[in-house]
C-alpha cells in the first residue's frame, strides 16, 4: 500500500523493521530456517514489493519463504498480549543482542504500528493490539555528542587530508560542516541554488535532495533518486547562510572543477556519470580521518563517518 509513494530509502526502511519483527511472531520453532536465510527470504523478497511481483522468490529462498508462510501466527492472534510485548522486545534488540538505540527502535516500532493499523484499516482486526500493551521504548534524545564535534582546527585539518586524497570532494565536506548539510544535500545541489559573493556571507537556496537507495528500492532499479527535501514539500525550499570560508571553497570548486550539464557541482568523476557515489565519499572521508585524527581521536566518536542520511555527518 506504501510503496508506489514512499521514497527508495523509506521502503527499504519498512522492509528492514519488518524483517525484524517477523522471528516474533513465528508460531513454532519446529524446523525453523537459519535466522540469516530468514532475514534474508523477508528483506530481500517478501517485503519487497518489485522483487515479489517479479515473480516467485529465488530458489535458495523459496522453501524459506514457503515455511514462514505455513508458521506465522494468525492476526486474531495478536490479542495476546505476550505475542506483541514480544515482537516490540525483539524490535528493541540488536542481532548481537545488545539494547539498540532509542531513534532505531522508535522507527520500527512505527513502521510495526502502522502495519497493524492497516490490518484495523482492512478490518481484518477488530482494534489496534500495540494500544493494549503496555511497553515502554527507550529513551531518545534530540542532544548532539558535544564528543562528535570537531573544533575549527580539526575540520581544516581533515579538509586538508580530503584535498590530498580528492580535491573535488573539499567543499561537499565543506558544505556539511560550515553549513550544516546532509550528505544528499550536498548532492542534489546546484549553482543556481548558490549565491556566492566575491567577499563576505552567502546563501544557498536548498531545493531537494539525492539518496543513494540501492537497485532493488528505487524507480526502474536507479541507485539513486532525487527527491524533496527532507520532512518537506515537493515543492518548498530552504535558505541556509554561507560563511565566508565555504563560499571560497564553492568557488574554487566551481573555477577548479566546473558544472555539470543540469548545474549540479558534485559529480563523479570518470566514467561513471552522476552524483558522487555512497562509496566513493564515505571511503574518502574514512581516509582523510585516519590521516588527520590522532590514534585515540580516531576511537573516539570525533569527526563520525558520514551516512546518506546524513545524521551523523550533521554534527560533524
Amino acid at each position: 500500500m506504501k510503496w508506489p509513494r514512499a521514497a527508495g530509502k523509506h521502503r527499504r526502511s519498512i522492509a528492514e523493521a519488518l524483517a525484524a519483527v517477523t522471528p516474533a511472531l513465528l508460531s513454532t520453532d519446529r524446523g525453523v530456517p537459519a535466522d540469516d536465510d530468514i532475514r534474508r527470504a523477508l528483506y530481500s523478497w517478501a517485503f519487497n514489493k518489485t522483487r515479489r511481483d517479479a515473480g516467485a522468490p529465488p530458489e535458495g529462498l523459496a522453501s524459506t519463504v514457503k515455511w514462514l508462510a505455513a508458521n506465522t501466527v494468525k492476526l486474531t492472534e495478536l490479542s495476546d498480549a505476550a505475542i506483541v510485548r514480544k515482537a516490540l522486545d525483539l524490535l528493541a534488540t540488536r542481532l548481537d543482542g545488545k539494547s539498540a538505540a532509542a531513534t532505531t527502535v522508535a522507527r520500527k516500532r512505527a513502521v510495526f504500528y502502522g502495519a497493524l493499523r492497516y490490518a484495523v484499516e482492512l478490518r481484518l482486526l477488530d482494534g489496534h493490539p500495540m494500544d493494549y500493551v503496555q511497553w515502554s521504548a527507550p529513551k531518545a534524545t534530540d542532544e548532539v555528542d558535544r564528543r562528535s564535534v570537531v573544533n575549527p582546527t580539526q575540520a581544516l585539518a581533515l579538509l586538508a587530508a580530503v584535498h590530498d586524497r580528492d580535491p573535488s570532494l573539499v567543499a561537499f565536506f565543506a558544505c556539511m560542516y560550515y553549513a550544516a548539510l546532509r550528505p544528499a544535500e550536498a548532492l542534489h545541489l546546484r549553482a543556481d541554488e548558490c549565491e556566492l559573493p566575491e567577499a563576505g556571507w552567502g546563501w544557498l537556496r536548498l531545493t531537494g535532495s539525492t539518496q543513494h537507495v540501492g537497485t532493488d528500492w528505487g524507480e526502474d532499479g536507479a541507485v539513486r533518486e532525487d527527491r524533496e527535501l527532507k520532512h518537506r514539500a515537493k515543492t518548498a525550499t530552504r535558505d541556509v547562510p554561507v560563511a565566508p570560508p565555504l563560499v571560497r571553497a564553492l568557488r574554487w570548486h566551481i573555477a577548479r572543477n566546473g558544472i555539470e550539464s543540469d548545474g549540479r557541482l558534485f559529480v563523479a568523476q570518470g566514467w561513471q556519470p552522476g552524483p558522487v557515489t555512497l562509496g566513493k565519499y564515505t571511503r574518502v572521508w574514512r581516509q582523510a580521518r585516519a590521516a588527520a585524527l590522532t590514534p585515540a581521536q580516531q576511537r573516539s566518536p570525533v569527526g563520525p563517518h558520514t551516512s546518506d542520511g546524513g545524521g551523523t555527518s550533521r554534527k560533524a
